[in-house]
């Protein structure tokens, strides 16, 4: 019962909240203005490719583990 009543206060508090405007906020006009948006976005690819790989090479290290736990 906790629970639901705890999704609807999350439910009605997202209808009364205003912090989302119609316009674009003014730093990104800014960046978009002065072509630095792309660095943004460059480097926003970065992080996420970056992140990707580490998480590739990890999954393989724990495999790896994985595999030698199951022949001991």
């Amino acid at each position: 019962m906790i629970k639901r009543i705890l999704s609807l206060v999350f439910l009605l508090s997202v209808l009364f909240s205003s912090a989302q405007t119609t316009t674009a906020p003014e730093m990104a006009d800014t960046f978009r203005s002065d072509g630095k948006i792309y660095v943004v976005i460059s480097v926003i690819g970065m992080i996420f490719v970056a992140l990707v790989i580490f998480l590739i090479v990890l999954e393989r290290k724990v495999n790896k583990l994985e595999k030698q736990i199951n022949n001991k």
